[in-house]
């Protein structure tokens, strides 16, 4: 990776701690105690205000649109570069699957923030012991990206399968995490959420089938030509009951 892209990262990532951090230092002063509930391993049924029902939608939207969404378009974008040849066209593709994915990264950690600010966060239940580590490798993917090795470097192989691994791993883990966001938001409340965990199942499919079908693509499409545009008619795999006789006769 070249210098100047590291330095550009580096400081990015530094302006944007300043911005995330400065609210929680301000929030500390307002932290909450502690519930009687929290003590017995219990939960109160929650009481919606206005103000709470926006900050979880709020929360739910940021962490849908980053992880729900852009992370698997992201990896779908990147994908596409295997069939390409054209120079430009990789340039393109590579600079739009970094900006979908860090504009992912940043919308997922300001659901992260509001919901640090906002929400009691003891880390008693598996959707926030699942959010926390999300965020963490969240911020571990884009950190190997930027700082990959040069092709044919020794080390590259390894760099791919971590990369592959984390960019895979992180959007399956946070799917999983918001479906286990709506049944904890269901309990709660006692209001359904069955229109959003379909509306969800439905894109996830969608998206799972044009990742599938990425690969098989130019496959199908090669399945209708043979040697140029000469087009395959059915009969060619057929073979006539004469000519199979034929074929007996010179074998045996």
């Amino acid at each position: 990776m070249l210098a100047p892209e590291r330095g550009v990262f580096m400081r990015s990532a530094r302006f944007l701690l300043v911005i995330l951090l400065a609210p929680l230092v301000d929030s500390s002063r307002h932290l909450h105690k502690p519930s009687q509930s929290h003590k017995t391993g219990q939960h109160e049924p929650l009481k919606l205000t206005s103000k709470l029902l926006f900050q979880i939608t709020l929360h739910a939207f940021l962490l849908w649109a980053s992880i729900g969404f852009l992370m698997p378009v992201g990896i779908i974008i990147i994908r596409m570069s295997n069939r390409v040849e054209c120079g430009k066209r990789l340039k393109v593709l590579f600079y739009s699957h970094v900006i979908v994915q860090m504009t992912a990264v940043l919308l997922a950690t300001a659901g992260a923030v509001l919901s640090i600010i906002n929400f009691e966060n003891f880390f008693d239940n598996i959707h926030q012991r699942t959010g926390l580590v999300v965020y963490a490798l969240i911020w571990i993917q884009p950190l190997i990206g930027f700082l990959r090795p040069h092709r044919g470097a020794k080390a590259r192989s390894i760099w791919y399968f971590m990369h592959w691994l984390l960019g895979t791993g992180i959007p399956i883990l946070g799917i999983i995490n918001i479906y286990i966001g709506l049944h904890t938001y269901q309990e709660r409340t006692s209001r359904s959420v069955r229109l959003w965990t379909v509306l969800f199942t439905a894109e996830v499919v969608i998206i799972a089938f044009i990742y599938l079908f990425q690969d098989r693509w130019d496959y199908t499409m090669k399945q209708g030509v043979i040697l140029g545009d000469e087009q395959i008619r059915p009969t060619d795999h057929l073979t006539s009951p004469s000519s199979s006789q034929k074929e007996l006769a010179s074998i045996s």
